[in-house]
């Protein structure tokens, strides 16, 4: 009985780890920079929590986008159209590849990138929330996608 316990016990630790945990850190961090990348866009609206319809086109990125970078983000080294266009892309691309678990690792790090962007020069007294999504991209980053992803069965090579 008791070995039958703790071999249940045992799955479900097992489980969390591997499958659900990374599962959980995917779903979170695609979900987060995708609502931020539609909002910086036109042409492709996808709301993921069922607000608006749906619109299948080119994506293009936004006026007010280009001016939040000009006006209150102010990134240094990088133009503010680029800076929207590079910011909108990736927080599309991304939390794509983070939904499907392909490329996890990738992904992960380039929206840690972005977030230690955001921290350092956008909004630096937001670190308790930054701080959230880099615990679950360095989880990502250092476990991988987990059991529930493409990563997973992609053959590796040694």
């Amino acid at each position: 009985m008791l070995n039958t316990l703790h071999q249940g016990i045992h799955f479900s630790e097992r489980l969390i780890k591997t499958a659900l945990l990374p599962l959980a850190a995917r779903l979170g961090l695609a979900a987060t920079f995708w609502l931020s990348g539609q909002t910086k866009i036109t042409g492709l609206q996808i709301d993921i929590l069922g607000g608006s319809p749906l619109q299948f086109g080119i994506p293009q990125v936004t006026d007010g986008a280009i001016a939040l970078f000009q006006q209150e983000y102010r990134l240094p080294l990088l133009d503010p159209a680029l800076a929207a266009t590079l910011a909108a892309a990736a927080e599309h691309i991304l939390p794509l590849l983070l939904l499907i678990g392909l490329a996890t690792r990738v992904s992960a790090l380039g929206l840690l990138g972005m977030t230690m962007v955001i921290q350092l020069f956008v909004y630096p007294d937001a670190w308790p929330l930054h701080l959230t999504w880099i615990a679950a991209q360095l989880y990502l980053l250092i476990y991988g996608a987990g059991r529930l992803s493409l990563d997973q069965l992609l053959p590796r090579r040694r």
